[in-house]
C-alpha cells in the first residue's frame, strides 16, 4: 500500500492507468474555464462602452445591452459542455477509458472553450466600438447586431464541435 492510495482510491490495482482520465477532466476544466473567461471579458468591455453611451444618451442604455447578454451566453456553452463531458467520464471506469478516450475530451473542452475565448474578444471589441458608434448614430445598430452575430457563430462553433468529438 502506498501513501497514494488515499487520494487515487483503495482499490488501485497494478496496471491501471489513470492517465485518460486526467486529460478528460482537463478538457472539462478547460471548456468552462476559457469559456467563461471570454464571457468576461466580452462582458467588461462592452461594459465599458455601455457607460460611455450612458452619459451621452440614457435612452439608448437598454438597448445597448446586447453585447453583454450575447457575451455571456458564451458562458453557458462552457457549462454545457462540460456537464456533457463531464457526465461521459463519470460513466467510464478504468478497464474502458483508453488514452485516445482522454484526449479526445481534452480536445472537445479547448475547442469549446478557444473558441468562446475568441468569440468573446470578438464581442467586447466590437460591442464596445459599436455601442460608442450607437451613441452618436441610430443608423449604425443593425450593423453592429449583425458583426456581434458573427462573432457569436464562433463560439457556437466551438461548441458544435466540442459536443461532436465527446459524443463520437
Amino acid at each position: 500500500m502506498t501513501p497514494f492510495n488515499n487520494i487515487v482510491g483503495d482499490n488501485v490495482g497494478a496496471g491501471e492507468d489513470y492517465t485518460p482520465f486526467f486529460f478528460g477532466y482537463m478538457g472539462v476544466a478547460t471548456a468552462l474555464v476559457f469559456a467563461n473567461l471570454g464571457a468576461s471579458y466580452g462582458t467588461a468591455k462592452s461594459g465599458v462602452g455601455i457607460a460611455s453611451l450612458g452619459v451621452i444618451d440614457q435612452s439608448k442604455v437598454y438597448k445597448s445591452l446586447i453585447p453583454v447578454i450575447m457575451a455571456g451566453i458564451l458562458g453557458i456553452y462552457g457549462i454545457i459542455v462540460a456537464v456533457l463531458m463531464n457526465g461521459s467520464l463519470s460513466n467510464k471506469d478504468v478497464s474502458n477509458m483508453t488514452g485516445k478516450d482522454g484526449y479526445k475530451m481534452l480536445g472537445a473542452g479547448l475547442s469549446c472553450g478557444l473558441s468562446a475565448l475568441a468569440a468573446g474578444l470578438a464581442i467586447g471589441v466590437a460591442g464596445d466600438a459599436g455601442v460608442r458608434a450607437y451613441a452618436q448614430t441610430d443608423g449604425i445598430f443593425v450593423g453592429m447586431i449583425l458583426i456581434l452575430i458573427f462573432a457569436e457563430a464562433i463560439g457556437l462553433y466551438g461548441l458544435i464541435v466540442a459536443i461532436i468529438m465527446s459524443s463520437a
